[in-house]
């Protein structure tokens, strides 16, 4: 089983903890029509989109709407903390919610209980909490952007807003020093794919790859870039793939549906997502 969790910027969305199937430019959950713009959704569709390519059975949700309030992430907190053990999933990736470091270690607690232990990945503002709570090291797969790599360097830094470096002006010729300095302080997971304009792929401070072609400069104009490579990442590590080669894939296939989808910086992520099964063609020459 792959379970993605996270929320939604839709306040009537209750706590939704189903399989999720394709709508039009949105997914549906429950009877629930949720755009997949950018966010969480965007990564549960491209999950969905590699799972249905690979004929695996498709993701499950733990979703709710939340605005800032908390409320409904802490739903997906609780409901994830009352069930992993019996849900057992194989994946859990976890996205978008709004930080509490005593949930997220209750939650890790239950985790660590499950046998077999699932993949951990994280992304955004769980992949903060995980950092912020100690937890990094538990972790299978960090999915961070370039300036996010800051944070997780940072030893004493509880929310990327805290960093010491400047967040908006941050060297990409850097990051490598940042990725070793992230192990170094246990502020990363066991793999990290550092998004940008070239994604680097790092275990344990080695550099495993960089993937920098194709180039498409307005892939970094266009919202949700990132939450589908994490969404990609989840579903090829639940298909069996090592970690590595599902961070190196992700990457790879990102911006080839990107080149297919002739974007430009009005484009949607809609028009990737949709060329994720040729890219996956394409990239896995199936």
């Amino acid at each position: 089983m792959l379970i993605i969790a996270g929320i939604v910027p839709a306040l009537h969305i209750p706590l939704l903890t189903d399989v999720v199937s394709q709508g039009q430019d949105s997914i549906i959950v429950s009877g629930y029509s949720i755009p997949c713009g950018q966010g969480t959704a965007a990564t549960v569709s491209v999950a969905l989109a590699v799972t249905d390519y690979l004929g695996l059975d498709s993701p499950r949700v733990a979703l709710a709407g939340d605005k800032g309030s908390g409320e409904g992430s802490q739903k997906v907190y609780q409901y994830l903390i009352n069930n992993i053990e019996k849900l057992k999933p194989r994946v859990l990736a976890l996205h978008y919610w709004m930080p509490n470091l005593d949930l997220m270690r209750m939650l890790y607690k239950n985790i660590e209980k499950c046998s077999p232990r699932p993949i951990l990945i994280a992304d955004a503002a769980s992949m903060y909490t995980a950092k912020a709570a100690g937890l990094a090291p538990g972790f299978d797969i960090f999915t961070p952007d370039t300036s996010e790599m800051a944070f997780l360097a940072d030893p004493e830094a509880f929310h990327p807003a805290y960093i010491n470096k400047h967040l908006f002006k941050l060297d990409e010729d850097k990051i490598p020093e940042l990725i070793n300095l992230a192990y170094k302080h246990q502020g990363a997971a066991k793999i990290l794919l550092v998004k940008g304009k070239r994604d680097i792929i790092a275990d344990g401070g080695n550099i495993l790859a960089t993937i920098d072609s194709p180039n498409i400069p307005a892939m970094e104009c266009i919202g949700g870039t990132g939450d589908t490579i994490t969404g990609m990442c989840a579903a090829l590590a639940y298909s069996g793939m090592s970690l590595d080669q599902a961070a190196i894939a992700s990457a790879k296939v990102n911006r080839m549906a990107g080149l297919l989808a002739a974007v430009n910086p009005a484009s949607s992520i809609n028009a990737v997502i949709k060329q994720i099964p040729a890219a996956l063609a394409q990239a896995l020459n199936t």
